[in-house]
């Protein structure tokens, strides 16, 4: 397979993931998002869109570059299987919060994506740095939102 249909794949499957969760997401945002107490620093919602599609960006071209080093070795395997659990955790997280309309199943999932975001950038910083740094927005970004989803638990509970 050649280097610009890995990177299309990449792309598309992160982006094709968050489509599949904004389903949850646009569902549920005028409706039921919106009754819930939110803190004084809730971002508004249009914010979230281009943020997302920014980031899921990013995250294909980070896979990408881990990706194109060549599946037969083991270490691409293990750092590609644990973005696929963070983009599992990612797609979960807009199941369970807006899907379920769980904001606590969803700050329990969060902390689990959080945690398997830091050990793919780990990883992934094993074998390209700049994959690595490409999360580090993503990272900072989750940290924020899973901030959030803690106030939001707090304040609807």
């Amino acid at each position: 397979m050649n280097t610009f249909i890995k990177l299309f794949l990449a792309i598309i499957i992160c982006e094709g993931v968050g489509l599949i969760g904004s389903i949850f997401t646009f569902n549920s945002i005028n409706i039921w998002y919106m009754t819930l107490n939110k803190p004084f620093f809730n971002p508004p919602s249009w914010l979230f869109g281009p943020v997302w599609t920014t980031l899921y960006f990013l995250m294909g071209v980070a896979a990408f570059l881990v990706w194109k080093k060549g599946l037969k070795n083991k270490k691409i395997k293990r750092a590609l299987t644990y973005f696929s659990i963070q983009l599992f955790l990612n797609f979960l997280w807009s199941l369970l919060f807006f899907g379920l309309h769980n904001p606590l199943l969803g700050l329990l999932d969060i902390g689990l994506l959080l945690i398997s975001i830091i050990l793919t950038i780990i990883i992934f910083y094993k074998i390209s740095k700049a994959a690595s740094y490409l999360l580090i927005l993503y990272l900072l970004w989750v940290s924020f939102a899973t901030l959030l989803n803690f106030f939001i638990v707090l304040l609807n509970h």
